[in-house]
């Protein structure tokens, strides 16, 4: 997928998306150039910039100078150029105990995994049975994300956890050999979903299978969520050994 692009394009466009992860704002080559040390001048680094638009991986801000990366760019970064976090004894203790007393009940476990979850990634967490019950929380989480401050935005997501049908289509829709899916909003076809990005993975707990999955920002601090959603998978699918 990166043989287009050489070591400098790709330390470019990492240093890119993790500021655009950070500051939600189109990132120009001066920031580029006063925050990491790519080793080039600014001049270069605009170039680059240019070559990485053509390549797709990059868009023009209407608002600014600076560029955006597309969702070629974020499946790229999520999938080769981050590095997942280790969590923290902490982390790992602290969803466990706040889910273990619901082990034995489906329905609690998933219930409060979603709550546990939403907590830790700031987004919405939602669980999917094979039935196509949702269980989710979390929604008030989007109103701290300017992404969200367009009540289009805000509409379209808080109708899509809602429908089961189309919760379902999403989860076919991001089926990978990974064991955790990703989805962008601009995959689905609507521009209002535009912002937004899911991830989910399948969760086999014995005789069920079912659906885990944040819904937030396109800027989801990856490296995080990541290690998180398969941590939780582990859990549950342990509980249900």
């Amino acid at each position: 997928m990166m043989i287009d692009l050489v070591a400098r394009q790709v330390q470019i466009l990492r240093a890119i998306i993790e500021e655009f992860i950070q500051t939600a704002e189109p990132v120009g080559s001066e920031t580029i150039d006063k925050k990491f040390n790519i080793g080039v001048s600014p001049a270069t680094i605009r170039n680059e910039m240019v070559y990485l638009t053509k390549q797709g991986y990059l868009n023009k801000s209407h608002t600014s100078a600076g560029r955006l990366p597309t969702p070629l760019a974020m499946r790229l970064y999520v999938n080769e150029l981050m590095k997942e976090r280790q969590l923290s004894v902490a982390d790992e203790v602290g969803a466990k105990e706040k889910i273990w007393s619901h082990r034995n009940e489906m329905d609690d476990l998933l219930y409060e995994t979603t709550r546990v979850l939403a907590d830790k990634s700031q987004a919405i967490a939602i669980a999917m049975l094979p039935d196509n019950r949702i269980f989710h929380a979390g929604s008030a989480n989007l109103l701290n994300m300017p992404e969200f401050f367009d009540i289009k935005v805000m509409r379209h997501v808080l109708s899509l956890i809602e429908e089961e049908r189309l919760m379902r289509e999403v989860f076919e829709f991001g089926i990978s050999e990974n064991p955790i899916h990703l989805v962008f909003g601009s995959d689905l076809g609507n521009l209002d979903l535009e912002p937004v990005s899911i991830i989910y993975t399948t969760v086999d707990a014995g005789a069920i299978k079912c659906k885990l999955g944040v819904v937030g920002s396109f800027r989801f601090d990856y490296p995080y969520i990541i290690p998180m959603m398969k941590y939780f998978k582990g859990l549950i699918e342990e509980f249900a050994a």
